[in-house]
């Protein structure tokens, strides 16, 4: 009796490892996938892995100003690339915990590690519109305005008209004649001298 108490509960036993193990089988495979993070990566795809060492910010577009925060990828985390802004500082990454409902996020690459690979450059998504333009106050503006002045602008006066000096040559033709007939007066009178003293030579 003992034997069979010992029989029947091995049967038992045995049973319930055979349906758990036919249950674990007969998951379906996004339940498999669920299991096994790893079972959805593909091998011509480019990854990301997390290598700073905190959290990081995944963003919606690829700046930290202009775009917000719409999620976190803990340290050592794996996500599959998409592509990569122009100048390669961002990547976008499949992200479907994102906030804003696009199921994909930007990252800063010097935070992440990168598998081989290409990876497209994308353009980026337009920034977010803010809720209320800011307006300015009609005095203020009034105020900064310059106060018109009842002064009458003046007027434009012509200049004096310049007059330029003239000056007349002294030297005449009169006078050039005059200078002529001092001179053949002295040449005149210079030999009549001559003559004058061959004359009282000879005597």
């Amino acid at each position: 009796m003992h034997a069979r108490i010992q029989a029947g509960f091995i049967l038992i036993i045995t049973m319930l490892l055979l349906s758990a193990l036919t249950g674990l089988l007969a998951q379906p495979a996004s339940a498999q996938d669920e299991v096994s993070p790893t079972a959805t990566l593909r091998p011509e795809a480019v990854y990301i892995t997390v290598t700073y060492g905190e959290p990081i910010n995944v963003r919606g577009g690829p700046n930290s100003v202009y775009y917000p925060v719409v999620g976190s990828l803990p340290v050592g985390a794996v996500a599959q690339a998409l592509g990569r802004s122009l100048a390669g500082e961002w990547v976008q990454l499949v992200f479907p915990a994102a906030t804003d409902g696009s199921g994909t996020g930007w990252v800063y690459s010097p935070l992440v590690t990168l598998s081989g690979g290409f990876l497209p450059v994308v353009e980026p998504p337009p920034t977010a519109i803010p809720v209320f333009a800011p307006t300015l106050d009609p005095d203020f503006i009034a105020s900064l305005q310059p106060a018109a002045t009842s002064t009458r602008p003046p007027t434009f006066t012509a200049p004096v008209p310049l007059v330029l000096p003239t000056f007349e040559n002294p030297v005449t033709d009169r006078a050039g004649m005059s200078s002529g007939v001092f001179i053949l007066i002295l040449g005149g009178m210079g030999l009549l001298g001559v003559m004058f003293v061959s004359l009282r030579s000879k005597r």
